[in-house]
């Protein structure tokens, strides 16, 4: 197969990172874009020479010659269209999460054992640079066994409203649009162990605070000041089954002083600080180590990211390697997203 032709479906803000890694992959071709604003859809294969415009992604799908696809679609309809594309006979890159509930999420998981296609789900922070090496030291075993992880990413002013801030359509705030992020990367490097219990909180104080002044924030396409049922923050204690344990909080909005990102693993040999830049701290000599790997980006690198993520997925597609990031983890992940917000609704431990 010497050219792997893709569809895209779901034309908002993300999708142009899928489009721009996908442009500068050699063994693909744009085929076809999907979107239900006609006018943006066309505007984008005219901007990226994509043949075939739709709105209607069952009408893509029924296009014999796409043979794998990017869903950027909002995350209620993520399963539907998954489903509906593994079915069609197309492999799928599903960003994340991978749906708003387990049992869509099962339902995800039965199309891809049923049909044989493959689903990588879209955890693009797997592919930065900088895991790329701390993944070698971990396989290597010179952490030793990671037991501990913490997690932050805490915006003081980041609501982006529209279907952010619709809980029908996102299926929750802060929690599932970025904490999945740092959530499924902590477990990534954790060795993916299976959840054993979750205690969680929520809080909704202070909405998607439209009357700040004089600060500037993300708004999406479809901003509405007025509209917001999302949490504003949310914290959680994850245990699992090996004995590990990850402690996470996430916001939209905070009385902050400013935003802020950390994400640490500790080992029984080692631990590392991933944001903001890769750190390794061991001890060598019965002294203590801090290793500063020298690497172009120890940081996370957005667009970085994504081309890493987009020539995984396709050199997936065309059989050279196994996907890192399976439906299965998917699944897990939507498990333990969906336990904290129960966690929190019920005040109490949820045990899996």
């Amino acid at each position: 197969m010497s050219e792997l032709k893709i569809g895209l479906i779901g034309n908002g803000s993300i999708s142009e990172c899928h489009l721009l890694a996908y442009q500068a992959n050699p063994k693909v071709k744009l085929w076809a874009v999907c979107d239900l604003n006609e006018g943006r859809a066309k505007e984008t294969a005219k901007k990226y020479d994509i043949p075939h415009v739709y709105t209607d992604y069952n009408e893509l799908l029924a296009n014999a010659e796409v043979q794998a696809v990017s869903i950027c679609t909002w995350n209620n309809s993520h399963a539907e269209i998954s489903i509906a594309a593994l079915e069609a006979g197309k492999n799928v890159l599903c960003e994340k999460p991978l749906c708003k509930t387990v049992e869509e999420a099962l339902k995800v998981e039965d199309a891809v054992r049923r049909t044989g296609k493959m689903l990588q789900v879209g955890y693009v922070r797997r592919h930065a640079s900088n895991i790329a090496v701390l993944k070698k030291f971990i396989d290597a075993g010179d952490l030793g066994q990671i037991y501990y992880a913490k997690a932050s990413m805490l915006r003081r002013l980041g609501n982006p409203g529209g279907w952010f801030a619709d809980k029908e359509r996102s299926g929750g705030g802060p929690l599932i649009d970025i904490g999945v992020h740092v959530i499924d990367l902590c477990w990534y490097l954790m060795g993916r162990p299976k959840v054993k219990s979750v205690s969680g909180n929520t809080y909704s104080k202070l909405g998607n605070r439209s009357n700040i002044e004089n600060y500037e924030f993300y708004q999406a396409a479809d901003y509405d000041a007025s509209f917001n049922t999302v949490e504003d923050m949310a914290n959680a204690l994850v245990r699992f089954e090996n004995g590990a344990s990850l402690l996470v909080d996430v916001s939209f909005s905070l009385h902050a002083k400013e935003n802020s990102a950390q994400v640490n693993i500790y080992g029984e040999k080692g631990g590392a600080e991933i944001e903001p830049e890769l750190l390794i701290v061991t001890e060598q000599h019965n002294t203590i180590i801090n290793v500063a790997p020298q690497i172009t980006e120890p940081g996370f690198n957005f667009q970085g990211a994504f081309n890493n993520e987009i020539n995984h997925f396709v050199d997936s597609c065309l059989g050279l390697i196994t996907t890192n990031s399976p439906v299965e983890d998917g699944v897990e992940m939507i498990k333990i997203l969906n336990g904290i917000y129960q966690s929190a609704a019920e005040g109490r431990e949820i045990h899996f």
